[in-house]
């Protein structure tokens, strides 16, 4: 029963997760301009605070790279829907365990929104992202915050479903 509970939140969270990162990545990978002007103003706060050009890199590359570690992360997070079905097929034997997988998802994810949210309380951006007088109400950071934590509990709970003798 423990493990049908730990599998289900783990699908509930991986959904989340996966909604949110999949959600941004037309936004980070076109150029959008709320996303320019994120990356924009964290690149310009790295030049005047850690390297000039590790700044300007960012403002550059950051959103895209950023949204490939994003894409990669969704990606392990889904694959043991892939791995069922190869295994069904008999392609594949010994695949990873959902638990195995979802655990290091977990610390992927929360580690990609452990940066997501130094970088809204330490730059110039914030908690409540304004742009063009627009503002977002701090709901990026409020995604992040809950990425991290749910991140870092998916990790949790999959470390000890594990560590259960089944």
């Amino acid at each position: 029963m423990e493990n049908k509970i730990t599998s289900i939140f783990s699908w509930v969270v991986v959904a989340w997760i996966c909604k949110v990162f999949l959600s941004s990545l037309p936004y980070k990978f076109s150029g959008h301009p709320d996303t320019q002007h994120i990356f924009c103003t964290i690149g310009l706060w790295m030049q005047d605070t850690i390297s000039p050009a590790l700044g300007q890199w960012f403002v550059d590359n950051g959103a895209v790279a950023v949204g490939v570690v994003e894409l990669v992360a969704a990606l392990v997070l889904l694959s043991p829907i892939m791995m069922m079905l190869l295994k069904k097929l008999n392609i594949v034997v010994n695949a990873p365990s959902r638990e195995l997988i979802h655990l290091f998802g977990g610390v992927m994810s929360s580690g990609i929104m452990a940066g997501a949210v130094f970088f809204h309380l330490v730059t110039p951006l914030g908690i409540e992202v304004l742009h063009n007088g627009q503002s977002d109400g701090g709901s990026l950071f409020y995604a992040a915050v809950s990425i991290l934590v749910l991140g870092l509990l998916l990790a949790i709970c999959n470390f000890l479903s594990l560590r259960t003798p089944k």
